[in-house]
Protein backbone atom coordinates (compact mmCIF):
# COMPACT_ATOMS: atom_id res chain seq x y z
CA UNK A 1 0.00 0.00 0.00
CA UNK A 2 1.49 3.61 -0.87
CA UNK A 3 -1.25 5.28 1.52
CA UNK A 4 -0.40 6.32 5.16
CA UNK A 5 -1.82 8.16 7.19
CA UNK A 6 -0.33 10.72 10.11
CA UNK A 7 -0.74 13.45 12.15
CA UNK A 8 0.17 16.58 10.88
CA UNK A 9 0.66 20.88 11.05
CA UNK A 10 0.51 23.08 8.29
CA UNK A 11 3.45 25.38 8.36
CA UNK A 12 3.32 27.00 4.58
CA UNK A 13 1.87 26.47 1.40
CA UNK A 14 2.47 27.86 -2.12
CA UNK A 15 0.68 27.75 -5.49
CA UNK A 16 1.09 24.45 -7.77
CA UNK A 17 -1.48 25.38 -10.14
CA UNK A 18 -4.36 27.62 -10.59
CA UNK A 19 -6.86 25.35 -8.43
CA UNK A 20 -3.68 22.98 -6.68
CA UNK A 21 -1.10 23.99 -3.94
CA UNK A 22 1.70 21.83 -2.24
CA UNK A 23 1.62 22.47 1.62
CA UNK A 24 4.66 22.31 3.72
CA UNK A 25 4.03 20.48 6.89
CA UNK A 26 5.49 19.23 10.67
CA UNK A 27 4.18 15.34 10.57
CA UNK A 28 4.28 13.09 14.13
CA UNK A 29 6.11 10.21 12.49
CA UNK A 30 8.07 11.81 9.56
CA UNK A 31 8.95 14.91 10.19
CA UNK A 32 8.72 17.67 7.58
CA UNK A 33 6.98 16.70 4.58
CA UNK A 34 5.34 18.22 1.56
CA UNK A 35 1.90 17.07 -0.31
CA UNK A 36 0.10 18.27 -2.91
CA UNK A 37 -3.46 19.19 -1.67
CA UNK A 38 -5.53 18.98 -5.16
CA UNK A 39 -8.77 21.21 -5.74
CA UNK A 40 -7.41 23.10 -2.59
CA UNK A 41 -8.76 26.51 -4.27
CA UNK A 42 -12.30 25.42 -5.13
CA UNK A 43 -14.93 26.54 -3.44
CA UNK A 44 -16.48 23.22 -3.03
CA UNK A 45 -13.18 21.73 -2.10
CA UNK A 46 -13.37 18.63 0.41
CA UNK A 47 -10.16 19.74 1.87
CA UNK A 48 -11.00 23.23 1.99
CA UNK A 49 -10.25 25.19 5.59
CA UNK A 50 -8.29 22.02 6.94
CA UNK A 51 -5.25 22.90 4.38
CA UNK A 52 -5.69 26.55 5.81
CA UNK A 53 -1.86 27.45 7.81
CA UNK A 54 -1.72 26.38 11.36
CA UNK A 55 -4.21 23.99 11.58
CA UNK A 56 -3.62 20.35 12.80
CA UNK A 57 -5.08 17.31 11.03
CA UNK A 58 -5.15 13.59 11.33
CA UNK A 59 -3.96 13.06 6.94
CA UNK A 60 -4.55 9.83 4.86
CA UNK A 61 -1.50 10.81 1.83
CA UNK A 62 -0.51 9.07 -0.95
CA UNK A 63 3.19 8.14 -1.47
CA UNK A 64 4.21 10.00 -4.58
CA UNK A 65 7.67 9.50 -6.08
CA UNK A 66 8.32 13.06 -5.93
CA UNK A 67 5.33 14.69 -4.03
CA UNK A 68 3.11 12.96 -1.86
CA UNK A 69 -0.52 13.58 -2.27
CA UNK A 70 -3.26 14.46 0.66
CA UNK A 71 -6.02 12.27 0.18
CA UNK A 72 -8.71 13.02 3.45
CA UNK A 73 -7.92 14.88 6.26
CA UNK A 74 -9.66 15.31 9.61
CA UNK A 75 -9.17 18.69 11.64
CA UNK A 76 -7.82 17.97 15.09
CA UNK A 77 -7.16 21.48 15.93
CA UNK A 78 -7.65 24.77 14.55
CA UNK A 79 -6.26 26.56 17.35
CA UNK A 80 -9.48 28.93 16.76
CA UNK A 81 -8.85 31.79 19.37
CA UNK A 82 -5.45 32.21 17.99
CA UNK A 83 -7.40 33.88 14.55
CA UNK A 84 -9.07 36.52 16.08
CA UNK A 85 -6.00 38.38 17.72
CA UNK A 86 -3.21 39.59 15.49
CA UNK A 87 -0.24 39.07 18.48
CA UNK A 88 -1.34 35.27 18.45
CA UNK A 89 -1.20 34.88 14.40
CA UNK A 90 2.51 36.47 14.40
CA UNK A 91 3.74 34.78 17.41
CA UNK A 92 2.33 31.23 15.75
CA UNK A 93 3.75 31.93 12.71
CA UNK A 94 7.07 32.81 14.23
CA UNK A 95 6.71 29.13 16.03
CA UNK A 96 6.45 27.65 12.54
CA UNK A 97 8.98 29.24 11.02
CA UNK A 98 11.48 27.94 13.81
CA UNK A 99 9.68 24.24 13.49
CA UNK A 100 10.35 24.71 9.49
CA UNK A 101 14.02 25.55 9.41
CA UNK A 102 15.09 23.33 12.28
CA UNK A 103 13.06 19.97 11.73
CA UNK A 104 14.04 17.83 8.98
CA UNK A 105 12.54 15.18 6.99
CA UNK A 106 12.34 11.74 8.30
CA UNK A 107 13.31 13.63 11.46
CA UNK A 108 14.31 11.22 14.32
CA UNK A 109 12.84 13.35 16.92
CA UNK A 110 9.56 13.83 14.60
CA UNK A 111 7.61 13.33 17.98
CA UNK A 112 8.83 15.27 20.36
CA UNK A 113 8.95 18.20 18.10
CA UNK A 114 5.57 17.91 16.73
CA UNK A 115 4.20 17.40 20.05
CA UNK A 116 6.15 20.51 21.39
CA UNK A 117 4.76 22.56 18.30
CA UNK A 118 1.20 21.62 19.19
CA UNK A 119 1.42 22.61 22.69
CA UNK A 120 2.61 26.02 22.21
CA UNK A 121 0.26 26.83 19.30
CA UNK A 122 -2.48 25.27 21.90
CA UNK A 123 -1.26 27.47 24.54
CA UNK A 124 -0.74 30.49 22.53
CA UNK A 125 -4.54 30.36 21.13
CA UNK A 126 -5.97 29.78 24.54
CA UNK A 127 -3.53 32.78 25.87
CA UNK A 128 -5.45 35.48 27.91
CA UNK A 129 -3.18 38.37 27.76
CA UNK A 130 0.28 39.26 25.48
CA UNK A 131 2.44 37.45 28.80
CA UNK A 132 0.73 34.14 28.95
CA UNK A 133 1.48 34.50 24.98
CA UNK A 134 5.11 35.16 25.15
CA UNK A 135 5.79 32.36 27.92
CA UNK A 136 4.36 29.93 25.70
CA UNK A 137 6.61 31.13 23.06
CA UNK A 138 9.58 31.96 25.19
CA UNK A 139 8.95 28.04 26.68
CA UNK A 140 8.97 26.20 22.87
CA UNK A 141 12.38 28.32 21.74
CA UNK A 142 14.31 27.07 24.79
CA UNK A 143 12.83 23.13 24.30
CA UNK A 144 12.89 23.58 20.27
CA UNK A 145 16.72 24.41 20.54
CA UNK A 146 17.15 21.88 22.85
CA UNK A 147 15.76 18.79 20.60
CA UNK A 148 17.64 20.46 17.95
CA UNK A 149 21.43 19.88 19.35
CA UNK A 150 21.51 23.77 20.09
CA UNK A 151 20.24 23.69 24.28
CA UNK A 152 21.56 27.00 25.95
CA UNK A 153 24.20 26.80 29.12
CA UNK A 154 22.81 29.12 31.90
CA UNK A 155 24.35 27.64 34.76
CA UNK A 156 28.14 27.68 34.01
CA UNK A 157 30.60 29.99 32.42
CA UNK A 158 30.84 28.67 28.56
CA UNK A 159 34.98 29.66 28.47
CA UNK A 160 36.06 29.07 32.26
CA UNK A 161 33.27 26.01 33.15
CA UNK A 162 32.78 27.71 36.48
CA UNK A 163 29.23 28.17 37.92
CA UNK A 164 27.88 31.59 37.10
CA UNK A 165 26.92 33.23 40.95
CA UNK A 166 27.46 37.00 39.96
CA UNK A 167 24.73 38.94 39.92
CA UNK A 168 25.75 39.96 36.17
CA UNK A 169 26.68 37.97 33.47
CA UNK A 170 27.41 38.29 29.57
CA UNK A 171 25.26 35.76 26.60
CA UNK A 172 26.85 34.82 23.70
CA UNK A 173 24.33 33.93 20.82
CA UNK A 174 27.11 32.65 18.67
CA UNK A 175 28.22 30.51 21.80
CA UNK A 176 25.28 29.49 22.90
CA UNK A 177 24.94 30.40 26.86
CA UNK A 178 26.80 32.80 29.42
CA UNK A 179 29.87 33.86 30.07
CA UNK A 180 31.10 35.03 33.36
CA UNK A 181 32.67 38.91 33.63
CA UNK A 182 35.99 37.87 33.98
CA UNK A 183 36.02 35.92 31.14
CA UNK A 184 34.11 38.63 29.32
CA UNK A 185 37.34 40.66 29.43
CA UNK A 186 38.71 38.58 26.68
CA UNK A 187 35.32 38.78 24.54
CA UNK A 188 33.86 42.19 25.01
CA UNK A 189 30.26 40.92 24.89
CA UNK A 190 27.84 43.28 24.57
CA UNK A 191 24.94 41.89 26.49
CA UNK A 192 24.27 41.67 29.59
CA UNK A 193 22.23 39.17 31.45
CA UNK A 194 20.95 39.80 34.94
CA UNK A 195 20.84 36.87 36.87
CA UNK A 196 17.13 36.86 37.74
CA UNK A 197 16.29 36.74 33.92
CA UNK A 198 18.63 33.82 33.61
CA UNK A 199 17.03 31.98 36.57
CA UNK A 200 13.75 32.52 34.76
CA UNK A 201 14.89 31.58 31.23
CA UNK A 202 15.63 28.38 33.39
CA UNK A 203 12.61 27.87 34.55
CA UNK A 204 11.13 28.07 31.51
CA UNK A 205 13.38 25.07 30.14
CA UNK A 206 12.62 23.17 33.07
CA UNK A 207 8.60 23.25 33.27
CA UNK A 208 6.24 22.08 30.97
CA UNK A 209 3.40 24.43 29.23
CA UNK A 210 0.75 22.98 31.90
CA UNK A 211 2.94 23.57 35.21
CA UNK A 212 2.94 27.57 36.30
CA UNK A 213 5.27 28.30 38.53
CA UNK A 214 6.31 31.16 40.60
CA UNK A 215 8.01 32.45 37.44
CA UNK A 216 5.08 32.53 35.33
CA UNK A 217 3.08 34.44 37.78
CA UNK A 218 5.58 37.02 38.57
CA UNK A 219 6.76 37.93 34.97
CA UNK A 220 6.21 41.13 33.45
CA UNK A 221 5.87 42.06 29.59
CA UNK A 222 8.95 43.10 29.84
CA UNK A 223 10.85 40.58 31.11
CA UNK A 224 9.20 38.39 29.11
CA UNK A 225 10.06 40.84 25.46
CA UNK A 226 13.71 40.72 26.99
CA UNK A 227 13.60 36.82 27.24
CA UNK A 228 12.17 36.92 23.51
CA UNK A 229 14.46 38.78 21.86
CA UNK A 230 17.49 37.30 23.07
CA UNK A 231 16.35 33.79 22.44
CA UNK A 232 15.25 34.93 18.99
CA UNK A 233 18.91 36.39 18.32
CA UNK A 234 20.08 33.29 19.26
CA UNK A 235 17.78 31.01 17.19
CA UNK A 236 18.87 33.57 14.31
CA UNK A 237 22.25 32.83 14.25
CA UNK A 238 21.73 29.34 14.50
CA UNK A 239 19.09 28.85 11.67
CA UNK A 240 20.87 27.80 8.00
CA UNK A 241 17.28 29.84 6.62
CA UNK A 242 16.32 33.68 7.08
CA UNK A 243 13.11 34.08 8.89
CA UNK A 244 10.27 35.70 7.74
CA UNK A 245 8.38 36.34 10.80
CA UNK A 246 10.91 38.15 12.70
CA UNK A 247 10.85 41.71 10.60
CA UNK A 248 6.64 41.66 11.54
CA UNK A 249 7.04 40.96 14.88
CA UNK A 250 9.37 43.39 15.49
CA UNK A 251 6.82 45.98 14.26
CA UNK A 252 4.32 44.79 16.76
CA UNK A 253 6.13 46.10 19.44
CA UNK A 254 8.24 43.16 20.66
Amino acid sequence: MNNFVTDAINLKSYSLSESDKIVVMYSKEKGLIKGVAKGVKKPKSKLGARMDLLVANKLMLYKGRNLDTICEAQALNTFSKTRTCMDKIFYSMYVSEVVNNFGLEGDPCSGEIYSLLYKALERISGAQDKIAVLIAVIKFQLKMMQISGFGIELESCLCCSEPVNEENMYFSPQMGGIICKECNETFKLPAILHYKLRDFLSAMLQFDFDYVSEYDEKATEKVCCVCFELLKEYINTHSSRKFNSTGILQEIGT
